[in-house]
C-alpha cells in the first residue's frame, strides 16, 4: 500500500511539473487548433524487389510556415529497404552500399534523412510538385505553395516482399520543436488524372502527423510587443528581458543571443546577433491608436527587425482583438480573417505584399529593418470606447510564435477624469461651420 502511495505521488508531481513549464501556447495553439504537417506516403507502383512511393508533406497550419533552410524528414525502415532512386529530393547520406555489385542505390541508410531539391534542379531530377528549396507556405497565406513531394524507388524487399510502414518519422523544419506519430495506415490517396476526367487509386498509402511545440524547440521568445495610443504622450516598451536578459553595456551595439543559432544556419556556432535592448528580441512589433473619427478608428502596426544577421523572408502577424469583428482595410498588407473558435476576440492575419514588403530586411549600425501599415476598421458604436485598454490588442504572433505582450497595468490609458474621447459629431463641426462662415459674411 505504501510503495503503491508513494507511486501515485510521483505521478502526481511529475504532472504538476509538466504543468508548470508547459504553457498553453506552449503545448497547444488554440488560435490554430488543427494546425499540423502531415507526411503521406503513397505507394502507386511494385516493382520486382519493393514499390515506388510518392511523399507529400503537407503544411496545414494557418500562419506556421517553414522556413530557410528548409524541411528535413527521416525515419527508420522496419526490414531492410534500400532506396534505389529518387527524384525531387535527396537523402543527405548514401551509407554503406558496398554489398551491391552492379546497381549503386542512391541510400543505403537504415535511418535515411531526406531534403528537398532547390527549383533550379535539372529536370531529370525532378517530379511533380517538388524542389522548393524545402520552403512550405502557411495555409491561410498561400494553400497552392503549403505542400512539396518527391518520388523513391525502395528495394531490397524480395520477390515476395512483407511490406511494412517506415518508423520513428522525424520532421526538422527548420530546427527542432515538431513530434511526429507513428506512421499509420490509412484510406488510399485517390488523385485526378486526365485533367480531372478519371481518378487513380494508390495501392497503399501510409499517413503520420506532425505538430509543433515552443515546450519541446525550447526556444526563448522572438518578439515582444509595445504600445502607443494618440491620448497618452506614454509609450509601453516591450517588457524587460522579454527574450533573454541584456548582459552587455549600455554602449554596446551588438549583442549575442547565446544558445539559440540563427534558424538559417545547421551550425550551433551561428549564433543570433541582435542589437542590444533591454528586452533582447530580434523581432519587436508596435501596435499605435492613430485616429478616432465617428464611424471609424485608424491603427498603425510595425514590425522591427533588431536581427543583424537575418532576413525574415514571408513574414506574417496575427492579431487577436474584437475590434476586427467590424471590416477593416490594411494599405500596405496583406490580411484575412482567421475562424476565432470560440474566442470573443476576432483574429486577423497579415503578411507583406510580394516584391514590396514581404521581407524584413536584417538590422545594421545606422537603421532597423522595419515594414509597416496603417490600419482603418469600422466601429461598432455599441462595444467600441477607448477605456481600459480596449484598442490594445490582446495577443500577437509572429511567424507562428507568441509575442511577449506587456502587462496590462501598464497601458497606456485614457488621461484622469476622461472616460472616453469621442469625436466630434459630425452635425456639430457642420454647425461650427456654418456659424464661422456667417459671421465672415457679416464682416
Amino acid at each position: 500500500m505504501g510503495s503503491l502511495v508513494s507511486r501515485v505521488r510521483s505521478l502526481a508531481l511529475m504532472l504538476i511539473s509538466l504543468i508548470s513549464v508547459c504553457t498553453l501556447s506552449d503545448c497547444f495553439d488554440p488560435l490554430d487548433p488543427n494546425g499540423n504537417i502531415t507526411v503521406t506516403f503513397d505507394i502507386n507502383q511494385w516493382t520486382r524487389d519493393g514499390y515506388v512511393a510518392r511523399v507529400t508533406i503537407q503544411n496545414y497550419y494557418q500562419y506556421r510556415h517553414v522556413e530557410k533552410p528548409g524541411w528535413k524528414v527521416g525515419w527508420t525502415w522496419a526490414n531492410n529497404e534500400i532506396i534505389w532512386s529518387m527524384s525531387g529530393a535527396f537523402a543527405t547520406t548514401q551509407g554503406n552500399c558496398s554489398s551491391f555489385k552492379f546497381q549503386t542505390p542512391h541510400s543505403c541508410q537504415k535511418s535515411p534523412v531526406i531534403a528537398d531539391l532547390t527549383p533550379d534542379a535539372l529536370p531529370e531530377n525532378r517530379t511533380d510538385d517538388c524542389c522548393k528549396g524545402g520552403l512550405l507556405a502557411a495555409w491561410a497565406i498561400k494553400p497552392s505553395n503549403s505542400f512539396s513531394s518527391f518520388e523513391m524507388m525502395v528495394g531490397n524487399l524480395g520477390a515476395n516482399p512483407n511490406l511494412q510502414a517506415p518508423l520513428n518519422l522525424t520532421l526538422v523544419a527548420p530546427g527542432p520543436g515538431y513530434t511526429c506519430g507513428s506512421v499509420e495506415d490509412t484510406d488510399p490517396t485517390v488523385s485526378s488524372d486526365i485533367g480531372g476526367k478519371r481518378q487513380v487509386q494508390a495501392y497503399r498509402t501510409w499517413k503520420s502527423t506532425c505538430t509543433y511545440s515552443s515546450f519541446v524547440a525550447n526556444q526563448a521568445p522572438i518578439c515582444c510587443v509595445s504600445l502607443s495610443t494618440f491620448y497618452n504622450p506614454k509609450i509601453t516598451s516591450c517588457p524587460s528581458c522579454s527574450c533573454g536578459c541584456r548582459e552587455a553595456g549600455k554602449n554596446t551595439v551588438s549583442c549575442i543571443r547565446e544558445g539559440y543559432p540563427a534558424p538559417q544556419s545547421d551550425s550551433l556556432d551561428d549564433d543570433d546577433i541582435v542589437q542590444c535592448t533591454d528586452h533582447m528580441c530580434p523581432i519587436q512589433v508596435h501596435w499605435h491608436v492613430m485616429k478616432n473619427y465617428f464611424t471609424h478608428w485608424k491603427v498603425k502596426l510595425t514590425i522591427s527587425n533588431y536581427n543583424h544577421r537575418r532576413n525574415y523572408s514571408n513574414w506574417n502577424v496575427l492579431v487577436q482583438h474584437p475590434g476586427f469583428s467590424q471590416h477593416s482595410t490594411a494599405y500596405s498588407f496583406n490580411s484575412t480573417m482567421l475562424p476565432s473558435y470560440g474566442f470573443s476576440d476576432e483574429v486577423a492575419l497579415f503578411w507583406g505584399i510580394e516584391y514590396f514588403n514581404n521581407e524584413l530586411v536584417k538590422a545594421d549600425k545606422d537603421q532597423l529593418g522595419s515594414v509597416s501599415t496603417q490600419i482603418l476598421l469600422k466601429k461598432d458604436l455599441d462595444s467600441f470606447t477607448l477605456g481600459n485598454g480596449w484598442a490594445l490588442p490582446r495577443r500577437l504572433y509572429f511567424n507562428g510564435d507568441s509575442c511577449q505582450m506587456p502587462p496590462p497595468d501598464t497601458f497606456p490609458m485614457l488621461p484622469n477624469g476622461s472616460s472616453s474621447l469621442k469625436p466630434a459629431h459630425p452635425f456639430f463641426l457642420l454647425l461650427i461651420y456654418l456659424t464661422f462662415k456667417t459671421l465672415l459674411t457679416r464682416l
